[in-house]
């Protein structure tokens, strides 16, 4: 174990626009609060911080899909999350929010020393403004294509299909999530942190620690390398959300979501310490680590540094063991596709599970490239090794002490192989936790369970009880101390099956640390016992089969209506050709190229949608009869090819400038049928 004086743990603040699901949990509140119970057991001076991100624009797009307040929305999500994460045994010392009074002083105080020493540059840029919804848009506020790989709905800050950082003018064909309207651009003053003068200085710290995750050292190295290399970045918003900034000039103006957040970790500190904090944020004997899953290394690895740099009072981060992504069923999670487990959910349908599930995460975590959950594996892993390896062993172990010699530690001499044995898993168990292993690290806790099924198949002290009791007790005696043992190394893993071991063998756990693993005396002969429990319980396929199909039925109900299982009349009707036309007739045609940026639902029609499509050299409006084979939202951004010259027609009292063509396909499904690339609106197609 390092010889630091205290350890700071961050655990990622995560959004409070919607619930805490499996994918969080292997990114990194799971191997956060595994190494922090390691460090907790080897009697570490450490706290574990947490809490809700309640400023980020994902809260205020939460709120306006909703119809409630952003402060409605922050207070029902930090509830479910700080609920759901206590009782499935996330250790943190504290779980705060970044609404919260304490962490707008600090942010505030912390912004306004940066600026009194001329950290900050101030520029005055152009930044997309939305006409209809009259305010500026933050880069989640705008959609539009990546220029990198042509996903249709990238964001204005990062791609999410191909993971490029954007910004919003590199999107092509952008539109506003608040109207879909084509944004414009305008002047507005906001204060950049000069990255790419402080790239020095951040290259430095990351160089000195290229011992880091490869995954996390080389995606530093990759910002630092390309292009340009780093670039200033606006510390502040035009937004009515957030922690406002803290000088004249400013009004209408927040914090940066990621100047804001991490701060929280700071702010968090104070509210749990008022009068120490400080020596967990500023002691060069302080250990700081920040556990997060791969998205936001750029923040955790470069930007909250240099902003605690350039602060100057502050420690760095020493490590961010981040993980990759945890995928579900063959598919990447997305909850706005309703392609996730939640965790209070899972809580509720299967109670006092917690560590079969966080026994199966930590069993796939992805520390080192993405994996996946599937319902059906869950169950495999806790019925054949939880009950069948773990549970197993502590049962029968019990019971045959409590058959054979009263519920009593038997009498016994001493097993040095069993010694050795020990004493090495306990050393690969630490080095593996210590090294952010976790994966590995639980499958040496695992063997030393294999080891004692082992012993009991081989010596099978059932049989030896007849002849000879003296090797009987010193078997059962062996099987007690390998118990004790896997009660101290699972529960950093499996803290509530630590304690009912622990309950069982009746020692108390405060009295016993880390540093006892290992030994074969800690349950001395004649200490009395208690009852034998079964661990855990068998996993039957009926609620497995549910859950997968809950999942699909979430999933069905998000997605687009399904097609007609029928061929259509008007696919019938066209089985012939119509009647001729001119080349001249054909040419009167204008057809252009659009990309649709708005699209809603006519009042009181069923069928028709109100489109505004950009055609290069206006926006038009569109009605059409489309809407019962798609949703508004999912055709913003879609380019169609539109009749441009087509006679104005009043539909539902809204003039219609045009029409879009779509093709149909065998069942009756409207398709679009020009390809997916990016074109430019407004070219004629010929």
């Amino acid at each position: 174990m390092s010889n630091w004086k205290r350890y700071t743990i961050t655990a990622a603040l995560p959004y409070a626009n919607g619930p805490v699901h499996i994918g969080h949990l292997a990114g990194c509140y799971l191997p956060s609060d595994i190494y922090v119970r390691h460090l907790r057991a080897n009697k570490k001076d450490v706290v574990f911080i947490c809490g809700s991100d309640e400023h980020g624009v994902p809260i205020t797009v939460s709120a306006r899909r909703e119809g409630i307040t952003p402060q409605q929305v922050v207070d029902k999500y930090h509830k479910i999350m700080g609920d759901a994460f206590k009782e499935f045994g996330i250790s943190f010392s504290i779980y705060s929010r970044t609404s919260s009074e304490t962490h707008k002083q600090t942010a505030s105080a912390f912004f306004r020393k940066l600026y009194d020493e001329g950290k900050f540059t101030e520029q005055v840029t152009d930044q997309y403004y939305d006409e209809e919804a009259k305010q500026f848009l933050a880069d989640r506020y705008i959609v539009g294509t990546c220029p990198v790989c042509g996903n249709e709905n990238a964001y204005g800050d990062q791609c999410e299909n191909c993971g490029s950082s954007l910004s919003p003018t590199d999107l092509i064909n952008p539109h506003s999530t608040l109207s879909g309207s084509k944004p414009v651009l305008r002047k507005t003053k906001n204060w950049f942190l000069p990255l790419d003068k402080l790239q020095p200085k951040i290259e430095k710290y990351i160089d000195s620690h290229k011992d880091w995750k490869v995954n996390v050292y080389g995606q530093c190295k990759s910002w630092l390398d390309a292009g340009d290399g780093l670039q200033p970045r606006s510390m502040t918003r035009d937004l009515d959300w957030g922690v406002p900034v803290p000088i004249e000039g400013a009004t209408g103006k927040v914090l940066y979501v990621w100047f804001d957040a991490p701060i929280g970790y700071i702010s968090a500190t104070k509210e749990l310490l008022p009068d120490t904090w400080e020596t967990y944020w500023k002691d060069k004997d302080t250990r700081l680590i920040h556990f997060i899953g791969k998205d936001n290394i750029v923040f955790h690895c470069i930007i909250f540094p240099v902003m605690l740099m350039e602060h100057g009072e502050f420690i760095v981060a020493d490590n961010v063991p981040a993980n990759e992504f945890l995928n579900l069923e063959g598919r990447k999670l997305s909850t706005s596709k309703g392609w996730a487990v939640w965790l209070h959910e899972y809580l509720q349908d299967f109670k006092d599970k917690q560590d079969e599930l966080r026994y199966v995460l930590t069993s796939i975590a992805p520390e080192t490239k993405d994996s996946e959950f599937t319902w059906k594996d869950y169950q495999t892993r806790v019925n054949s090794e939880l009950v069948g390896i773990f549970g197993n062993l502590v049962n029968r172990v019990l019971v045959l002490t409590d058959k054979f010699f009263d519920n009593k530690v038997p009498q016994s001499s001493g097993n040095p192989d069993l010694s050795a044995f020990l004493a090495e898993q306990h050393k690969k168990v630490s080095d593996s936790l210590e090294n952010f292993r976790f994966r590995e690290a639980l499958t040496e806790v695992m063997n030393v369970a294999r080891y004692g099924n082992q012993l009991l198949s081989e010596k099978e002290p059932w049989k030896t009880i007849k002849t000879d009791k003296d090797l009987t007790a010193a078997i059962l005696y062996d099987g007690l101390q390998i118990i004790a043992n896997l009660a101290i190394l699972c529960e950093p893993f499996l803290p509530f099956t630590s304690k009912k071991i622990f309950d069982m063998i009746q020692i108390d756990a405060a009295t016993l640390s880390w540093t006892d693993a290992g030994r074969t005396d800690l349950l001395p002969m004649g200490h009395k016992l208690g009852k034998a429990a079964l661990l855990y319980q068998k996993i039957e396929d009926e609620p497995i089969q549910a859950q997968v199909e809950k999942l699909k039925a979430t999933a069905q109900a998000l997605a687009p209506p399904a097609p007609a299982e029928k061929t259509s009349k008007k696919m019938e009707e066209s089985t012939g050709p119509k009647a001729e036309i001119t080349f001249d007739d054909f040419a009167k045609i204008d057809l252009r190229v659009g990309t649709i940026l708005a699209a809603e639902k006519v009042e009181k029609a069923d069928k028709l949608l109100k489109l505004t499509v950009d055609i290069g050299y206006e926006a038009r409006t569109i009605v059409s009869g489309i809407a019962e084979h798609f949703r508004p939202e999912e055709l913003i951004g879609q380019q169609v090819s539109v009749v441009a010259n087509l006679a104005p027609r009043k539909l539902r009292g809204i003039e219609s400038k045009g029409m879009i063509l779509l093709a149909e396909d065998s069942t009756g499904k409207l398709i679009f049928a020009i390809p997916k690339i990016s074109t430019e609106n407004g070219s004629i197609i010929r």
